[in-house]
């Protein structure tokens, strides 16, 4: 299944390029397997993330963000716009939002005492979950206002709802930008992976490799250093003899002749 999902990633830039058929071949050799395994097994084939995950905060914490910053844009527009309807579905989003920013808090409470971290984030993560409990209490208390109210909001008291869902608005804002801060700066609840020492060298290569198929690797490694006037020739005779012609920009032509 890692081949199949890798394939599908990366567009099958690191595998032989075999066509929507061997793409089938794999999810086939994968359901297979997967006929073989116990209940947890399978679990974690297909699930790999969610298995690999110490808590669920990483999981749930996109769906509040999500569903509340539509809600703001569409009830914004909506107002703008004067169309009723669309506000009638901006509440929705709402509503949505709040269930999972209910849901996203919890887990995150839970994971601010499970996951470990030094000084430097603590106060980054007492900033962070300050700032989540300010947004589901707003959100909650939009919620209640919009239910309560029986029809959309008019007047002036409109105007200081839109005020508040600005405010819950650049709310998700900040507390998105700290949650990033610390996975990415710091590495909270990452388990890095060695990356290997090939790597950066597999990355040139294939992207040579993508400019110029036809050519050898050391040939498009003469391309990279001479520039596209550089081209080689290869000429293959009885005694094994390679010939590399290289025309330069400036004039000068140098050949490479190898017996073997």
């Amino acid at each position: 299944m890692s081949n199949f999902l890798s394939f599908q990633i990366h567009g099958g830039a690191d595998h032989d390029d075999g066509g929507i058929m061997e793409s089938v071949s794999s999810l086939l050799a994968f359901f297979e397997n997967l006929a073989t395994q116990g209940a947890e097994a399978i679990f974690s084939s297909l699930m790999p993330g969610i298995s690999g995950m110490d808590n669920l905060h990483p999981l749930l914490v996109h769906f509040p963000i999500a569903f509340l910053s539509v809600f703001f844009a569409l009830d914004l527009v909506a107002t703008l716009a004067k169309k009723t309807q669309w506000r009638s579905v901006a509440s929705w989003f709402l509503y949505m939002g709040t269930v999972a920013a209910i849901l996203t808090v919890i887990t995150g409470l839970i994971a601010a005492d499970s996951v470990a971290h030094g000084e430097d984030v603590h106060g980054i993560m007492e900033h962070h979950e300050t700032i989540g409990i300010s947004v589901l209490s707003l959100a909650i208390l939009l919620s209640l206002w919009r239910m309560k109210s029986g029809a959309l909001i008019r007047g002036g008291a409109n105007g200081f709802f839109l005020v508040l869902s600005s405010f819950l608005f650049v709310l998700i804002m900040l507390g998105a930008d700290l949650g990033g801060f610390m996975v990415y700066k710091y590495g909270v609840a990452v388990n890095a992976v060695p990356v290997p020492e090939d790597s950066a060298s597999h990355v040139h290569n294939q992207a040579n490799a993508h400019e110029n198929p036809a050519l050898p690797d050391h040939d498009q490694a003469n391309m990279v250093e001479h520039g596209p006037a550089a081209v080689s020739e290869h000429e293959h005779a009885d005694g094994h003899k390679h010939v590399h012609k290289h025309d330069h920009a400036d004039g000068h032509k140098h050949t490479h002749t190898h017996t073997h």
